[in-house]
């Protein structure tokens, strides 16, 4: 095959054009007769984004293999029209040296179906009591650039200004997980809120978030360091990211899927599925949390995918692990919810999606606008055809889907990574995890 030839697609910022591809790159883009050898993508009607990025995703490998592997997530990664992702550091053992950092990034480097990046731990073991190999993951061939101990907050202030400090001369970024340990009671399961008291499950407050970021953003700005918000889910956060942007205070944030479309009024039924952490909020949170995204305050939408194997989260409410899987499903969602209601754009969602979450995370290869001499990392996306989730065909391993049943208008088509085919929507047959390693 001499090379991949995208034709009559609405590329972003002008009126339908074919792409050519050749060697991992875009050559060409207008008006392209095909050539002998190519391989045409008849992409009428379908519009094309930049690779999808994905800031935060758990992949489970190494240690729990029953709930994810690298070959899996990658493979549900593509399907969602990602062509990157940020595989986080609380696996058994944790990403927590640079040797453990490369293993990851070789692993999904063997896989090949999107960039896999490994996020590094702020601290050894997730435990919050000393700094982690910070320096060496970022010097190692992983070139780690964004540290967290997501699952866990770094709550110790002194911790957490020198894990700022020592990101800074190498342009790092610490991704808290914002949630303060006092204010959370370790059994808490739920928002703190009048639907949990009803119900009789413990639940935490959104001040336990609220209280971390506005630490955060005063270290961020005492250091001249970088913070960024993992899954924002109040409005109270977001007034104070708000707050700290306006005075040019170095700080960025994500948004999950679920944050913007469910709340906690799902509790009712104590289904295991809607556990999540942070909790799913009320609808007054969810409307600010979309109106946050839509003016900029929030950068980026990320899925935090957590799957799990089904004897983690078959259980009663409370006993049931923290989690919902996104990689398939957060185009389609911010497609339904935002795009056709008209508070976003394709450009917005590329965005959103793409451009700020490879930014953020340092990944220059990403993220980039579909012009000749880019790197061929692209999403073709069907914005009229309905999607209807059905958990048992998922690529991952898991099947804690928050979705399942519901339908959403806006497909994945195609992923191109680095000019290879990784994913089409008519295929006839899922590659298994072998071919996924090959």
């Amino acid at each position: 095959m001499s090379g991949l030839l995208i034709t009559g697609a609405r590329v972003l910022g002008r009126d339908a054009a074919d792409l050519l591809i050749e060697d991992g790159r875009i050559v060409e883009v207008g008006r392209i007769a095909p050539s002998p050898g190519v391989v045409v993508i008849d992409a009428d009607g379908l519009v094309a984004l930049p690779g999808l990025v994905d800031l935060h995703t758990h992949l489970r490998e190494p240690g729990r293999e029953d709930a994810e592997t690298i070959a899996s997530g990658s493979g549900a990664a593509a399907a969602g029209g990602f062509t990157a992702i940020f595989a986080m550091a609380n696996t058994d053992p944790v990403t927590d040296t640079a040797e453990a950092a490369e293993r990851v990034r070789d692993l999904g480097r063997t896989c090949g179906l999107v960039d896999v990046v490994p996020v590094g731990a702020v601290t050894m073991g997730l435990r919050g009591e000393r700094l982690a190999e910070l320096g060496l993951m970022a010097r190692s061939r992983a070139g780690v650039r964004v540290f967290s101990d997501d699952g866990r907050c770094v709550a110790d202030g002194r911790i957490m200004r020198r894990a700022l400090e020592y990101i800074k001369p190498f342009g790092g970024v610490v991704s808290q997980h914002a949630q303060d340990p006092r204010l959370a009671d370790s059994s808490a399961c739920c928002h703190e809120g009048e639907i949990s008291g009803r119900l009789g499950l413990p639940g935490w407050p959104g001040v336990a978030e609220e209280a971390i970021v506005a630490r955060d953003v005063m270290l961020a700005r005492y250091t001249g360091s970088r913070v960024h918000v993992a899954h924002v889910s109040t409005a109270g956060t977001v007034e104070v990211i708000r707050w700290a942007k306006a005075r040019g205070i170095a700080v960025t944030a994500e948004v999950t899927p679920h944050h913007l479309a469910l709340t906690t009024d799902l509790l009712v039924g104590y289904d295991p599925v809607y556990k999540v952490n942070p909790p799913l909020r009320p609808q007054e949170d969810v409307e600010a949390l979309r109106d946050a995204l839509v003016d900029g305050t929030i950068d980026a939408v990320a899925t935090d995918h957590a799957p799990h194997a089904r004897h983690d989260k078959d259980h009663t409410f409370v006993d049931a692990a923290f989690g919902m899987l996104g990689l398939e499903t957060a185009l389609p969602v911010v497609s339904d919810l935002l795009v056709r209601t008209d508070r976003l754009g394709w450009a917005d969602v590329a965005r959103i999606m793409s451009a700020n979450p490879a930014r953020i995370g340092g990944l220059p290869g990403q993220g980039r606008p579909l012009v000749a001499g880019e790197p061929a990392n692209l999403t073709l996306v069907d914005p009229d055809r309905p999607v209807t989730v059905d958990a048992a065909a998922s690529r991952s391993r898991s099947r804690n889907n928050p979705w399942h049943g519901r339908t959403f208008t806006g497909a994945v088509h195609t992923t191109i990574h680095r000019g290879r085919v990784t994913h089409r929507i008519d295929s006839t047959a899922h590659a298994t995890e072998a071919e996924y390693a090959q």
